[in-house]
């Protein structure tokens, strides 16, 4: 009897289909730039040299260093003084409301921390790469053998710095030589740690928790990474990637660090996360709190300085410097970002008729292709200003007749004209400035990151008593995307 007979050909059939449709899916399949490893763009550093051996000294001077590191470092000195480091100062920049281009920095400008360097060089330039500044701007800068090697290279424990920028007076500088090495942390944060008068007190994103962090508090200098700073601020002929927007006005791109610099192609793995980045900056959600081990300072009143009766305490009330509050652990105030200012307060502006005047404000809105939502500190002060002429004034503080000696604002501003070449009329005030620090340190890996539901009310759990932490009306949408389906106004 015959066996009945089964057919197998459709089961073939679809073999050779599959054979043939696999790899056209596969060879036709939508592709991704892929991903780098931010590891590979890191810089490759030279091997230090230990130094013991090779520097002799001995030295009386901070300049007799510096003489001698030249005879091997032939043009260290001359690519330092090209540099901000040096000048304290930006390039010449055209601004809508002056006529002249001005240049803006540290060396000319104020703030509302200590206000302003000028006729203060004996205290400020502590923090400067340079030695003396007792000889007066125009000698100082011009001297070569007053670059400061031993600030950046030096082992901190080794050295530090006093009156007008020279070094402390009980330093040994032979052994402040020979210690000398690849810049660190410490070297770095001897000055950007504690800028403003303290640790902290300036930026929110740094102070002396970062000499050794930990990885929940900063992924890339903590833990297995242990970044140091010139690792992203990278540096070429000692000019060095990273510009203060407080200190400037306009920056250009291809001087400012970036996490792209690292973090290129295909970032997350998740689509909906990559689409942001045309509108969320890295630091946004990368970066949910500042002073997140050390407090730092958020308002300083100028107008109660020199009270009597009043008991120091760094964080409350200082007589030389006024009254303070302090935050900690606190999130950013976020604001369209393109990288520059839109204003920078020149000496000698015009203070608001009503409400604060501004110190700076960080240029972009929604409809700049360029911007992107960025955290911020927001540093509010009471500081001195002339009711006669209407603009903010700046004090001699530091050194022989300044107010912190004398107590007197009168003599202060008056002894600060010839410098500044702001007149006085012998009437002054206190009005309120805001200024705000771009966040970009104490950054978190993905797990400690911003959330959906950080920004979004997806799931309507948002109220009064628990707000959304992006106010998206003030930044220019009609609420919260999410909510009314849309994306970024153009």
């Amino acid at each position: 009897m015959n066996k009945p007979h089964h057919s197998n050909w459709p089961l073939g059939l679809a073999v050779i289909v599959l054979l043939i449709a696999v790899p056209f899916a596969y060879l036709t399949r939508p592709t991704q730039a892929p991903k780098v490893q931010p590891a590979a763009a890191l810089p490759m550093k030279a091997a230090h040299v230990d130094h013991h051996d090779i520097v002799k000294g001995p030295f009386k001077t901070g300049q007799e260093v510096t003489r001698a590191c030249l005879a091997c470092h032939k043009d260290a000195a001359t690519d330092v003084m090209k540099t901000s480091h040096w000048t304290w100062e930006s390039k010449p920049a055209v601004v809508g409301w002056r006529k002249e281009p001005v240049t803006i920095g540290k060396i000319n400008q104020i703030n509302n921390f200590c206000i302003g360097t000028q006729g203060n060089e004996n205290k400020c330039m502590a923090c400067h790469v340079g030695y003396g500044w007792e000889e007066g701007r125009a000698k100082q800068q011009a001297n070569a053998e007053n670059v400061d090697c031993l600030v950046c290279h030096a082992d901190p424990g080794t050295y530090s710095k006093a009156l007008w920028g020279n070094p402390g007076p009980k330093v040994d500088l032979l052994a402040a030589a020979r210690s000398v090495r690849a810049t660190t942390r410490e070297n770095c944060g001897k000055c950007h740690f504690d800028g403003g008068g303290g640790n902290g007190v300036k930026h929110g994103d740094l102070d002396e928790s970062l000499y050794f962090p930990s990885r929940s508090l900063d992924v890339h200098m903590g833990g297995k990474y242990n970044l140091q700073c010139s690792d992203c601020h990278v540096t070429r002929k000692h000019q060095i990637l990273g510009r203060m927007v407080a200190d400037n006005f306009r920056i250009d791109p291809a001087e400012q660090a970036s996490c792209e610099q690292c973090h290129k192609g295909v970032v997350h793995d998740d689509e909906r996360i990559n689409k942001h980045l045309t509108s969320v900056a890295c630091q946004t959600c990368h970066i949910p709190a500042m002073a997140r081990e050390e407090p730092t300072k958020v308002t300083w009143d100028w107008s109660k300085a020199g009270q009597k009766g009043r008991e120091d305490d760094h964080f409350t009330y200082l007589k030389i410097k006024g009254e303070f509050s302090y935050a900690s652990d606190f999130a950013p105030t976020y604001l369209w970002f393109n990288g520059s200012n839109e204003y920078r307060y020149i000496l000698g502006d015009p203070i608001a008729q009503s409400g604060p005047t501004y110190i700076n404000k960080p240029a972009g809105s929604i409809a700049d292709p360029k911007a992107r939502i960025f955290p911020f500190k927001v540093h509010t002060a009471k500081q001195p200003y002339d009711k006669v002429n209407g603009y903010l004034l700046q004090p001699v503080t530091a050194g022989k007749g300044g107010f912190w000696t004398t107590f007197d604002w009168n003599k202060s501003f008056e002894m600060a004209a010839p410098i500044t070449g702001l007149a006085y009329s012998g009437q002054y005030g206190f009005t309120e400035t805001v200024m705000y620090w771009a966040t970009t340190h104490m950054v978190q890996d993905s797990d400690a990151a911003l959330h959906c539901d950080d920004c979004h009310n997806a799931g309507g759990k948002r109220d009064s008593a628990n707000p959304a932490r992006l106010d998206w009306k003030a930044l220019g949408y009609p609420g919260d995307p999410v909510q009314w389906g849309g994306r970024r106004l153009k």
